[in-house]
């Protein structure tokens, strides 16, 4: 690929980073910098991690869902959601719980996600599907033939994970809240349905 002799590939590299909608993976960077190998791709990541990680930047380049993406620092949220003119949407304490359990536990049917959980969770479930946190994964093959979820690429985007390796392990939680470990996460019977939001 022919470049302007003032636009190098680390040029390149960070104007495709800053268009791209979804993180992009080292082989579609290599493709997109045809003439560069696996390693001298690593080696422009690495630089531009170092360029965006002095303090002074307002962005930095993150590993994400299999990829690169670069991103805002938390520390500018203000000044975004100013230009933004929102506030960040948020998850509701019951999808962030049903949320939880579908990462630890997937594959996973409403039925049994409904079993630990006790309430129902169809809207819960829906939201979650609809802002394409958790997926459709199939059909368990039992009688009734339950759809099983899982969560997302967008799900690892969200929460800014690699990949689901990156999850806290029991331990971690236990020793971040040693109190809620052992507690259900709701006494109310199965019967009685949550609101999504």
């Amino acid at each position: 690929m022919d470049t302007p002799a003032d636009l190098g590939p680390l040029g390149i590299l960070e104007a495709l980073l800053f268009v791209s909608e979804s993180p992009l993976s080292l082989e579609r960077i290599e493709e997109l910098l045809d003439g560069c190998s696996r390693a001298e791709v690593r080696r422009l990541l690495v630089d531009l991690q170092e360029k965006y990680g002095q303090p002074e930047r307002g962005m930095l380049l993150s590993e994400v869902a299999g990829g690169y993406r670069l991103m805002t620092k938390p520390e500018a949220a203000p000044w975004v959601q100013r230009l933004r003119g929102s506030k960040p949407t948020r998850l509701s304490r019951a999808a962030l719980e049903t949320l939880a359990l579908i990462a630890y536990k997937q594959p996973i049917t409403k039925p049994e996600i409904e079993a630990i959980r006790g309430v129902m969770v169809d809207g819960v479930l829906k939201t979650l599907v609809e802002r394409d946190l958790v997926r459709i994964l199939g059909r368990k093959p039992e009688v009734g033939r339950p759809i099983l979820y899982g969560t997302s690429r967008s799900f690892l985007e969200y929460f800014g994970f690699k990949d689901l390796s990156e999850l806290p392990t029991l331990k971690e939680i236990e020793a971040l809240a040693p109190n809620a470990a052992g507690k259900e996460a709701s006494d109310e019977p199965v019967a009685q349905s949550e609101k999504a939001e």
